[in-house]
């Protein structure tokens, strides 16, 4: 970890373990400043209500990838793809062909760890792509300049943003995005320690805001890079065009969840899975059994999530505005692709969604692994 964020990493200490009961769990703070409050995206989709739903075919923009695990669409209609195991970072050209453009460096694979998440951000005209990575005692933020043109892009050096994030073979987390307010959002696991999710000291079973550089966010809730606690293992990010942070959670046994993120708040795990109705911990919106979830990444267009699944091997769809709540989730996909790793809202309007059946827990298929394309429609 760099010398900024070092000292959010202290070890966890019994004594403020017990401390933190469900009596004294962290609420979310309701004088946290305006700029720890995104505002709306630039650009989101209007109008920000109704409920968005996937329709026709799905059309295969690339094919023949290895364990997949995030995309980041590109302007010019081509895209960024992270491999897990080997630390590729591919490009998907404007022309429909796949290259490579580089391997992150330090990038140890094993388990479920190992290349995860990708960002992109724009700072003083330059470009740096930011990636998640398993090292070999830690996972670990890295960005690097992203150079040339559509079709040639390539990496440069690798400098570290944050590390010491812990490490295991399962449990690591790793979504990655820059909010709208500018900030890098860090998703991690607890890396099978339990009792990290609850100590806001520790970097394991967080959301994490950091500046660009690898600094807390002005206006944290504890001074720090955590953003907020008592998660299990996160590993999907996004914001509806109100501004609403939403994420997504692997639970053990019984209840996967999507939550409505706050800065400061407590989200229950270990001490509670799924709804506890509790106070001082902040319970799921949508809840699923674990066979028909397992989520991983997560798209917001307008006001509904998409949620991809890996056991449940469906594509979930969430309107956020019924009711001022999550209205009943919609399945599509079906059982069609196999395990789904990651969704994003790509420029064009379409969903974007990655397959994960090489992954050493799917049946891989022709083909696998696949970017797919959805188109997306309102639905009345």
């Amino acid at each position: 970890m760099n010398g900024r964020a070092r000292g959010a990493a202290a070890s966890v200490i019994v004594t403020a373990i017990i401390a933190l009961s469900a009596c004294s769990a962290a609420a979310p703070d309701q004088t946290i400043p305006p700029s720890a409050r995104p505002s709306a995206p630039a650009g989101a989709p209007t109008p920000a209500d109704g409920f968005w739903r996937v329709t026709g075919t799905p059309a295969t923009l690339a094919s023949g990838l290895a364990a997949p695990w995030s995309v980041v669409p590109l302007e010019d209609g081509g895209a960024l793809i992270s491999q897990r195991d080997d630390g590729a970072v591919l490009e998907l050209t404007p022309s429909g062909g796949v290259r490579t453009v580089g391997i992150v460096p330090d990038v140890v694979s094993g388990g479920e760890s190992g290349l995860h998440g990708l960002a992109l951000h724009t700072e003083d005209g330059d470009r740096w792509l930011y990636a998640y990575h398993g090292a070999s005692a830690d996972n670990r933020v890295v960005r690097m300049p992203l150079h040339g043109e559509p079709g040639s892009l390539r990496l440069g050096p690798a400098d570290v943003v944050i590390d010491g994030i812990p490490r295991n073979s399962t449990h690591n987390g790793g979504r990655i995005a820059f909010g709208p307010d500018g900030m890098l959002y860090v998703t991690t696991g607890d890396a099978q320690d339990r009792t990290a999710s609850q100590n806001p000291e520790a970097l394991g079973g967080k959301i994490l805001r950091l500046t660009p550089e690898g600094d807390p966010a002005p206006g944290n809730p504890f001074g720090t890079v955590v953003y907020s606690l008592g998660h299990r293992n996160v590993q999907g990010i996004a914001w509806t065009a109100d501004g609403t942070m939403w994420a997504s959670e692997f639970g053990q046994n019984t209840f996967d969840e999507l939550n409505r993120i706050e800065p400061g708040g407590n989200y229950g795990w270990p001490i509670h899975e799924g709804v506890a109705d509790e106070a001082g911990f902040i319970d799921p919106v949508v809840t699923w059994a674990t066979a028909d979830a397992s989520p991983s990444g997560i798209a917001a267009v307008g006001a509904t999530i998409f949620l991809a699944a890996l056991r449940g091997e469906r594509l979930w769809a969430v309107d956020t505005t019924a009711d001022g709540m999550a209205g009943e989730p919609v399945a599509a996909l079906t059982g069609e692709q196999g395990r789904l790793r990651d969704a994003v809202a790509a420029p064009d309007g379409s969903l974007w969604v990655l397959t994960n059946n090489t992954d050493g827990r799917g049946t891989p298929r022709s083909g696998d692994d696949l970017l797919l394309r959805l188109d997306l429609a309102r639905r009345d």
